[in-house]
């Protein structure tokens, strides 16, 4: 797509330039004249070598891991934009580190995801980009209008032109109930939730399956894949169900520790994701599937820039 207005300019930092680079194409805008160095004792150092005076920036940069590192370097490089006379500074972070730190979970708990959105409006952001937030809530965490897009769609699309019949869609847990609605609803699949409880972080134990999986093709979908045991240990449960063959999906690859171990020796015939986390080499296995949320994305800064509704994408 064609693309071009003067005023509008797409930054970068390291997390995930390639995709920056894929929306910069979609758009026909060249990406900014920034370099995100370190000085030789680790601090971050920004340069922006074009001037942004007026214009409507748009910074790219999700804050996956290390989640430290590309979150100063998104903080600096948007204080540096704002220092510069930008008009406004829009983060696009696909991927919003820290979000499942919502809320306190036990006494003295911090409330992380609420400080990182406090951090990045000192900082100069006025206005929020995101993909599945891991609690919608976080939205009231911004006074700033936050654009909250939806994986769904995306995935949806990708298994309708795969033609599975006899579909069910699996929420691996209560929480996720509504997001594996809205897949069915889009496959005109039945849903299935599974019951499980997590005696500690990043471990999760299946209790029950509540639905029908016998002889069925399921598909189970997650906002977020971390160390891959909730989907592992729900694979197994299922197939010992009577499930016919299981896919996983999720809109955020984080894919720490055993994750790659767990897929390749799960029961999961393939794993589908987005590229809103970068995926190394190392874990680009065969059973995973990346799908490019680069025109998505770029089609909302479009619609930001034009001061056009953004949710009639999902119409």
């Amino acid at each position: 797509m064609a693309f071009f207005n003067r005023k509008l300019k797409i930054f970068t930092a390291n997390a995930n330039p390639m995709l920056a680079q894929e929306i910069s194409e979609y758009l026909g805008v060249p990406l900014g004249d920034a370099k995100v160095k370190r000085f030789s004792d680790g601090e971050i150092s920004v340069a922006n070598d074009e001037s942004v005076r007026g214009a409507d920036v748009f910074v790219v940069q999700p804050t996956c891991a290390p989640v430290n590192e590309n979150l100063m370097e998104l903080l600096i490089m948007i204080d540096g934009l704002r220092r510069a006379s930008a008009r406004r500074i829009t983060a696009v972070t696909p991927y919003y580190g820290y979000a499942r730190q919502e809320r306190k979970a036990r006494a003295r708990d911090p409330i992380s995801a609420k400080l990182v959105a406090n951090l990045l409006v000192a900082a100069g952001v006025r206005r929020l980009m995101t993909m599945d937030f891991h609690a919608n809530a976080i939205q009231g965490f911004f006074d700033i209008p936050v654009d909250h897009l939806p994986g769904v769609p995306i995935l949806a699309e990708y298994y309708s032109n795969l033609g599975l019949d006899n579909l069910v869609v699996v929420s691996p847990d209560i929480g996720g109930v509504t997001r594996a609605r809205g897949l069915a609803d889009r496959l005109g699949a039945d849903i299935a939730i599974i019951d499980k409880r997590r005696p500690a972080p990043n471990v999760s134990e299946v209790m029950n399956i509540i639905g029908n999986v016998d002889g069925k093709n399921v598909i189970m979908t997650d906002d977020i894949i971390d160390t891959a045991g909730t989907i592992a240990s729900g694979a197994a449960a299922l197939m010992e169900r009577g499930a016919k063959r299981i896919y996983a999906c999720c809109t955020h690859p984080v894919l720490s520790g055993p994750a790659i171990e767990r897929i390749e020796t799960s029961d999961i015939t393939e794993l589908v994701v987005t590229n809103t986390i970068p995926l190394p080499e190392e874990k680009q296995i065969p059973k995973i599937k990346t799908l490019s949320v680069a025109p998505l994305l770029g089609e909302a800064i479009i619609r930001v820039h034009e001061d056009l509704s953004v949710s009639k994408l999902f119409d």
